[in-house]
């Protein structure tokens, strides 16, 4: 009986051992797949609304929105000058457009296309810098308005799918 029970510690003091060892030996590994380097701080200057189509407040939102997805998915810290990665850009596209019709010629969805051009600079990897453009959309009835929690909904679904499109493209290897 005291044979089995030294068996089943060992067994276990092993495994906890390989486990330690093998989250050691990851070091800057990251559950999110990101790659971050060398570098210990990140910028986001604010991103410009130049949309032919002006909505107050979201590139202000969207500023926010990439700055909280870096530092939940990352160790980063972030910092108002002088970051190893820097990201900027502006928002470039807010536009509606229909989707469907009825049969009286009326809209029966609408979608509301937002574009963000995105600067991102490494400075411990220049290699890695890039300018590139990122779109969403989100499909609404087009017999309501797109104000209140239709509107926040559609920016929340938009700038979640283009801050992960960012953080992929500029932190992960996939």
């Amino acid at each position: 009986m005291k044979r089995k029970r030294i068996v089943e510690l060992l067994v276990r003091f092993t495994f906890v051992f390989l486990l330690i060892i093998g989250f050691q030996a990851c070091g800057i590994y990251s559950f999110t797949g990101a790659d971050t380097g060398d570098a210990e701080t990140f910028q986001v200057r604010q991103f410009q609304n130049n949309a032919d189509l002006i909505e107050p407040g979201i590139d202000r939102t969207f500023t926010l929105e990439l700055q909280d997805l870096i530092q939940n998915q990352t160790s980063l810290g972030l910092t108002n000058d002088g970051g190893d990665l820097v990201y900027e850009g502006e928002i470039v596209q807010y536009y509606i457009s229909p989707m469907t019709a009825t049969s009286d010629s009326r809209a029966a969805e609408n979608r509301l296309t937002i574009g963000v051009n995105v600067r991102f600079t490494n400075k411990l990897d220049p290699d890695k810098d890039f300018e590139k453009q990122f779109s969403f959309y989100y499909d609404y009835p087009g017999e309501q308005q797109l104000t209140g929690p239709i509107l926040d909904t559609a920016l929340e679904e938009i700038f979640e799918n283009i801050t992960e499109e960012i953080f992929n493209a500029s932190l992960t290897n996939w």
